[in-house]
């Protein structure tokens, strides 16, 4: 024999207010400026050029790192999986042959970074770089596509070679 178990109207509203305030449609995703700050691993870059070309401009299994304070200063460095050793073990003395490997396959850059959290994006502002050429210009832009407590993607939508780069990025763990 089947019961019937009603409800009453206190315990339904209860409910009612309880899955709306669970419904993944109300929920927000966290503030950029918060979620942001700390310390990320590269897990991949992947290009695309304006003919449709895509590549891995650092390879296919990079390597690199991001820092973002919580007072707005940053850091990267990106290269591939492994850079040559220098024959003379003084970098001051790179064969121009090593000098163009190294050059073509990492970057560095820092400076300080701002966040529009409206468009989901940060606006990054060179102080130095490995690569000179990007500093002195206006501030570039980061859309950010996915951010959790253990993920980091964004989009440089336009270096000066005239690619798109989508970047992924995990926390690195807390050192013990």
């Amino acid at each position: 024999m089947l019961r019937r178990i009603g409800l009453g109207l206190p315990a339904a509203l209860l409910l009612g207010v309880l899955a709306l305030h669970n419904s993944p449609a109300r929920a927000q995703p966290a503030p950029i400026a918060d979620g942001i700050v700390g310390t990320w691993i590269l897990v991949s870059v992947s290009s695309q050029q304006a003919d449709g070309t895509r590549g891995e401009p650092f390879g296919p299994n990079p390597k690199g790192v991001v820092m973002f304070s919580s007072d707005g200063h940053f850091s990267l460095f990106q290269s591939r999986a492994e850079l040559p050793r220098l024959a003379a073990n003084d970098r001051t003395r790179a064969t121009p042959e090593e000098a163009l490997v190294v050059v073509r396959d990492s970057i560095a850059y820092y400076g300080t970074y701002a966040v529009d959290e409206a468009n989901r994006s940060t606006s990054i502002s060179l102080v130095g770089s490995s690569y000179a050429n990007l500093l002195g210009g206006p501030a570039q832009r980061r859309i950010i596509t996915l951010l959790t407590a253990t993920e980091l993607h964004f989009t440089n939508p336009r270096t000066p070679s005239g690619m798109t780069l989508q970047t992924v990025w995990q926390r690195a763990p807390a050192r013990q």
